[in-house]
C-alpha cells in the first residue's frame, strides 16, 4: 500500500528519488514506473538485496526499460548518507524517522542531499490513535517529529525545524487504524485470530478495489482516526548573504 501522493510529491521522469528506509521497496517501485531515477536506501542488507532483485524482475517484465531505467538499491546508514549535497530531486522517508533515535541527525542529512525548493514527504505514526484505548501501545515509537498543523495538542518538533524546511502540508491515512485496535483486543502478535484476519481481507480489497465509498469514508475520518501523518516540507533556497558596504575611498 502507498502511502505518499505521488501528485502532491510531483514525481517526473528523469527526476532523482532517494527513498530512504525502504524496507521491501514499495515506494521506490512506483517512482521508478514513473520514469524518476531512484535510490532505495535502507540498513537492512536482506531489504536491498531483495529491492534490486525486485528491480530486476521489472525490468524482465517490462515494467521498466532495462536500458533507460537507473534504479538501485544502497544499504547505508541514515545518520551519514554517502550521497554530494544536493543530490536529489525528491527524498521519501515513510515510517522510517521513529525507529532512528537520533532523528534530528537524519533529518538534517536528508535536507542535506535534497536540492533546494524540492519537495520531502515524510511518514511516521500520528498522535496515537490506535494506542488511545490505553489497552496496548503501538509496535513503534511515536515519532518524536510527529506533528499536524490540524493538531493543536502536539507541538512543533525542533527536528522538523533543524533543516530549515518550510511549514508541511499534512494528511492522515486512515484505512488500517481499526485493524490495530483489533490486534490490541486481542494480542499485537495474533494475525491469525478470525476479526484480524478478516479486516485483513478488507484492506487487501479496499487497497486493490479503492471503491468510492471508502475513500469518501477515509477523507472525513482521516483527521480524527488517521493511523499515520505524511508531512511534506519542502527546502527552501539559502538566504541571500548581503555584502557589507564597502567604505568610502577604500581601494578596490
Amino acid at each position: 500500500m502507498l502511502t505518499v501522493d505521488y501528485g502532491r510529491l510531483g514525481v517526473r521522469a528523469g527526476d532523482k528519488v532517494l527513498d530512504l528506509g525502504c524496507g521491501f521497496g514499495r515506494h521506490a517501485y512506483q517512482a521508478a514506473r514513473l520514469g524518476a531515477e531512484v535510490v532505495a536506501f535502507d540498513f537492512g542488507t536482506d531489504e536491498v538485496r531483495n529491492v534490486q532483485d525486485t528491480f530486476g524482475a521489472m525490468a524482465v517484465a517490462g515494467e521498466l526499460d532495462p536500458v533507460e531505467s537507473r534504479v538501485g538499491a544502497v544499504q547505508g546508514d541514515a545518520l551519514a548518507l554517502p550521497f554530494a549535497d544536493d543530490a536529489f530531486d525528491r527524498v521519501i522517508a515513510s515510517e522510517i524517522l521513529e525507529h532512528i533515535p537520533d532523528d534530528e541527525q537524519a533529518m538534517s542529512e536528508l535536507a542535506r542531499v535534497l536540492r533546494p525548493a524540492a519537495r520531502w514527504p515524510s511518514r511516521c505514526p500520528a498522535p496515537d490513535p490506535s494506542s488511545s484505548t490505553g489497552r496496548c501501545p503501538r509496535s513503534t515509537t511515536t515519532c518524536p517529529a510527529a506533528t499536524s498543523a490540524s493538531t493543536a495538542s502536539v507541538s512543533w518538533s525542533s527536528a522538523w525545524r533543524a533543516p530549515a524546511c518550510r511549514p508541511p502540508v499534512t494528511t492522515t491515512p486512515m484505512a488500517s487504524t481499526p485493524y490495530w485496535w483489533l490486534k490490541c483486543l486481542v494480542g499485537t502478535r495474533n494475525d491469525t485470530h478470525p476479526a484480524v484476519a478478516a479486516y485483513h481481507r478488507l484492506l487487501v480489497w479496499d487497497i486493490e478495489k479503492a471503491p468510492t465509498f471508502t475513500r469518501t469514508a477515509e477523507r472525513i475520518l482521516n483527521p480524527l482516526v488517521g493511523k499515520s501523518l505524511v508531512v511534506y516540507l519542502v527546502k527552501p533556497f539559502p538566504a541571500t548573504v548581503e555584502r557589507a558596504p564597502t567604505p568610502v575611498g577604500a581601494g578596490a
